[in-house]
């Protein structure tokens, strides 16, 4: 180390006078001296060589300031202007042998100098005085901080997201079990009136054939009892004597005649019960019998997409502008700016469509959107942001690149088509299937019904409703039910 200080010194120290430089100036050769030690020896040579090396100077004396700095600093003689805040940490010494402050800082190695030791081993690096040093790393700490805290925020909230949707969570699983328990005992009551209706057919229709059974019986009694009392006195006709049976036979062989000739007795068809008409593919039957007490819905809305605005039925069928907003989770699925739901169900192919119910309601649009649709930030319902919609607005209607669309008749109900391998969704008045209007495009992803659904102010028809359709199930190859 003493060495290095050494060689420090003499880099430092001018050649004439043997001191630390004084304002050094560097000739065009290099040798570097104080100012005043340089000038003195020029006019006493009466020329301009380099007291060392005896070249000629070309260059004018210009103090090296970056020199001066550091030889200023290696001397003591440069102070520090600025008083520190009482109580504030003295910077931590870099070195234990030069006890002074450092001033320099090395951004190429990203670190205080020792003047003394180290400054002739960062010659060729970029330094700069400690207190921009400071100010500079301080500015870019702060905003690294400011980007922390930013990220803690967004975290913070995402907990707090997470927090309400499992609220809502254990909220839906309540309402959702309730609505379950609802929907299997209705259906347990239209099974239980079904089964004491078809008990009732079985009794009735056994009521009905044993009656019909006794009376033949009795007929078959009457035609017993009668045959009984013939019979009778045919046996007693055979115990009379000779003269008395020949003078009496004749009415007895008559009567005997008479009787035989009446009808052989017979069954009649159908006196059993017709058990296959009542058990018979029984659950198939009472199936078709049932549906036509059921409503079938071809779209079902999905609550975790509606906005908060949004009040939807209680079997997801039906849906309304409130007028206060609920306070639902703001999951990744829900859409928070405009006043959305969509299906819970999509489409990646084939041929679909459903009706719905519009009335007099002033503000919708009804359409598909992409499953990727943006549900939190801003944009309009068209093609570029993956929505294909009939738009109505009072009356007036437009089409998905906002065009007028003209009508003959404003519908009451709008059925909504969708041909997906074709590229087409079409929609049409379902009175009499006028159609409204087409929209052509290519589809490269799964596509849900889509519904907007404004206010309904002073309107008759304050929700909208998905029509309910017959139902058509397939039971068996190539029958329909």
């Amino acid at each position: 180390m003493a060495e290095k200080i050494t060689l420090f010194e003499n880099f430092l120290s001018c050649h004439m006078c043997s001191e630390t430089f004084k304002d050094p100036v560097s000739l065009s050769c290099n040798h570097s001296f104080c100012s005043s030690c340089l000038k003195e020896f020029w006019e006493k040579a009466q020329n301009k060589n380099c007291p060392i090396c005896k070249r000629k100077s070309s260059k004018d004396l210009i103090v090296n300031f970056r020199m001066k700095g550091v030889a200023d600093s290696f001397a003591g003689r440069q102070k520090d202007g600025s008083s520190e805040a009482e109580g504030e940490k003295k910077v931590e010494l870099v070195c234990q042998k030069h006890p002074e402050e450092p001033r320099l800082f090395c951004k190429d190695e990203d670190r205080v100098l020792c003047p003394v030791c180290e400054f002739s081993l960062h010659h060729s690096h970029k330094m700069v005085p400690v207190e921009e040093a400071v100010s500079e790393v301080k500015e870019q700490l702060k905003s690294d901080l400011k980007s922390l805290q930013d990220k803690r925020d967004q975290y913070q909230q995402t907990e707090k997201t997470y927090h309400e949707m499992i609220q809502h969570s254990k909220k839906q699983l309540v309402w959702t079990e309730r609505k379950i328990r609802a929907e299997f005992k209705n259906l347990q009551q239209l099974l239980k009136e079904e089964e004491e209706s078809r008990l009732a057919a079985v009794r009735e229709e056994e009521e009905t054939k044993r009656k019909t059974v006794s009376r033949e019986m009795k007929k078959i009694q009457e035609q017993i009892s009668s045959l009984s009392q013939s019979i009778g006195a045919v046996e007693e006709e055979l115990q009379k004597h000779s003269v008395s049976f020949l003078s009496s036979y004749k009415d007895t062989q008559s009567r005997a005649r008479a009787r035989c000739s009446v009808s052989h007795p017979q069954l009649v068809s159908g006196a059993l019960i017709h058990v296959s008409k009542h058990v018979g593919n029984l659950s198939v039957r009472v199936w078709e019998k049932m549906k036509d007490r059921l409503s079938f819905r071809p779209v079902i809305l999905d609550p975790n997409t509606a906005n908060s605005c949004l009040y939807l039925s209680d079997d997801l069928t039906s849906v309304r502008n409130g007028d206060t907003e609920q306070q639902l989770a703001d999951n990744p699925e829900r859409f928070t700016n405009y006043a959305n739901v969509l299906g819970s169900e999509g489409f990646s192919s084939g041929k679909h469509s459903w009706d719905v119910e519009v009335g007099d309601h002033p503000r919708w649009n009804l359409g598909l959107a992409k499953e990727s649709v943006d549900r939190k930030g801003e944009r309009s319902a068209s093609p570029k942001y993956g929505i294909w919609c009939l738009s109505h607005r009072s009356g007036k209607y437009t089409n998905s690149l906002n065009q007028t669309v003209r009508v003959k008749k404003s519908p009451q109900r709008v059925r909504v088509q969708l041909d997906y391998d074709v590229g087409e969704v079409s929609f049409y008045d379902p009175e009499d299937m006028t159609h409204i209007y087409t929209h052509r495009d290519t589809f490269t992803e799964k596509l849900f019904p889509y519904f907007y659904v404004g206010e309904s102010g002073d309107a008759k028809t304050s929700e909208i409703q998905i029509c309910p359709r017959q139902i058509s199930v397939m039971f068996m190859e190539g029958a329909e039910v």
